[in-house]
């Protein structure tokens, strides 16, 4: 059984810092493509940032140049930097991941809330 686990959520002031991360754990042989996802409420689920195994990594337009995605293939991790938090980047964060084990699907964290505040 695949599970993603996250940690790294909380409150922050506008202009500061957080720094979210994403542990995958079970049968896995492979994980594509590792992302982070958002969702505020009353608002869709929408794309922050995408990174394959090799490296190659998408943003979203509103966060490019403030956050930051990177993966530790070894330890099946994900990470998010964020950086120059506004209050618009206030949302419950999600944890997606393609991964191969006995079948290829993909898979959720169960979120953790990012809140932007003075």
């Amino acid at each position: 059984q695949v599970q993603l686990v996250e940690s790294g959520g909380g409150l922050v002031q506008p202009g500061g810092s957080l720094r979210l991360s994403c542990a995958a754990s079970g049968s896995i042989v492979s994980i594509p493509v590792m992302g982070w996802y958002r969702q505020a409420p009353g608002n869709q689920r929408e794309l922050v940032a995408t990174i394959t195994s090799p490296g190659n990594t998408n943003y979203a337009d509103s966060v490019k140049g403030r956050f930051t995605i990177s993966r530790d293939n070894a330890k099946n991790t994900v990470y998010l930097q964020m950086n120059g938090l506004k209050s618009e980047d206030t949302a419950v964060y999600y944890c997606n991941a393609i991964i191969t084990a006995l079948t290829i699907r993909a898979y959720w964290g169960q979120g953790t809330q990012v809140t932007v505040s003075s």
